[in-house]
């Protein structure tokens, strides 16, 4: 029962290790006017709207909806490669879980 304990007080260190890790990549999405940049926790960092944007209201509404998305996607090809550099999920087969 103590070793079971043990793991999953490791498994949260070695979350809080990945999440501080993934915050340190960043990566932008960029359409029609509009950028997003992200980190690795997948919260917005910045967004930028060109100043024409601004009187179009459905165009803007489209590029900050396909500017996100293409930040997502970015950022979760970094997200997989890192994970798998930290070990990914393997480590909760070492565990038992």
């Amino acid at each position: 029962m103590f070793n079971k304990i043990k793991a999953i007080k490791d498994l949260r260190s070695q979350a809080k290790t990945m999440q501080s890790e993934l915050e340190q990549i960043q990566k932008e999405g960029s359409s029609k006017g509009v950028t997003v940049k992200i980190n690795g926790n997948q919260k917005v960092i910045s967004v930028s709207i060109e100043e024409g944007m601004l009187q179009k209201k459905d165009k803007l509404e489209e590029a900050c909806k396909d500017a996100f998305n293409s930040a997502v996607k970015a950022i979760q090809k970094d997200m997989a490669v890192k994970m798998k550099d930290m070990g990914g999920l393997d480590m909760l087969k070492d565990m038992g879980f």
